[in-house]
């Protein structure tokens, strides 16, 4: 059994909450939706709530696939609930979003992994929220690049599709997804006019060499945003820390990312794929 490290004090997470955070919650829960703020124990969740953010999941709370570093249930999920895209939408409008953050589980059971859900849910915030900015986070969908073009054509104004971590630690916490695949589908979002989006954690036991050699690979398909957090394991069942990476490697990789040609680079230990995603807009 890997030894367990210790959370350092700078990474201590300050916990918010205020009548904004009150508010968000309820709509969450009064219209059955699913975040991956909680479902993926979001350590950024009392401040996103507290200004009013959430990112939604749809497609339901369970996962055909089950990675080691993710929170998510794995298992068999229930049939898509054909309501879902409006109740999103009707809950953007009632928390004043001006822009939206929507990702999924992996929907491997279904014949179009859940493409045309995923275009139902877009046109359905556009129809009702028409001056909300809307960023998708989107699963590889098996590498089936028809399938990729659906949501491209749907408009949203970012596409995010995260590579995770490193060439060599890939296979090791990822139980389907591949690096190259990937970084396909990332190619195939940039050609298609939309703003690319990934996110990688660090603190798995990759090295400086790699994550350069991972910044490089996106870069050159075209990814323009790219957001690097610590890894925080969710349970003692999940991928183990190796290390927690200080704040000023953090600084450094943020640094090597904009001198590479990245337009934005969100780079600290609490960050995640939709923080302070409405930065990103126009970038």
């Amino acid at each position: 059994m890997a030894e367990h490290v210790r959370k350092p004090d700078w990474l201590k997470i300050r916990l918010r909450g205020n009548e904004r955070f009150t508010q968000t919650k309820q709509i969450v829960e009064s219209h059955c939706l699913h975040t991956i703020c909680t479902s993926g124990k979001c350590p950024n969740m009392g401040e996103c709530w507290s200004r009013g953010t959430a990112t939604f999941m749809i497609g339901g709370d369970i996962c055909t696939r089950s990675c080691k570093f993710c929170n998510t249930l794995s298992g068999k999920p229930l049939p898509l609930d054909t309501e879902e895209p409006v109740r999103v939408a009707e809950s953007i409008r009632l928390m004043r979003l001006k822009h939206a953050v929507i990702t999924s589980v992996d929907r491997d059971d279904l014949p179009d992994k859940g493409a045309a859900h995923w275009v139902n849910t877009i046109q359905s915030i556009r129809e009702l929220n028409p001056q909300t900015s809307i960023e998708v986070l989107i699963p590889d969908f098996q590498g089936d690049l028809e399938l990729i073009d659906k949501v491209i054509q749907a408009r949203p104004d970012i596409i995010a599709h995260n590579m995770e971590t490193v060439r060599r630690i890939t296979p090791l916490v990822r139980s389907a997804a591949k690096y190259e695949t990937s970084l396909a589908v990332l190619k195939r979002i940039a050609a298609g006019g939309v703003p690319a989006k990934t996110g990688i954690m660090i603190g798995l036991g990759e090295t400086e060499e790699e994550v350069i050699e991972l910044l490089d690979d996106v870069c050159a398909v075209g990814v323009s945003i790219i957001t690097i957090g610590q890894y925080l394991q969710p349970s003692r069942r999940h991928y183990p820390v190796a290390e927690y990476i200080h704040p000023t490697q953090f600084e450094r990789y943020k640094r090597i990312a904009l001198e590479k040609g990245f337009r934005y680079v969100e780079s600290a230990p609490l960050v995640r794929s939709s923080y302070h995603a409405e930065k990103h807009i126009g970038k």
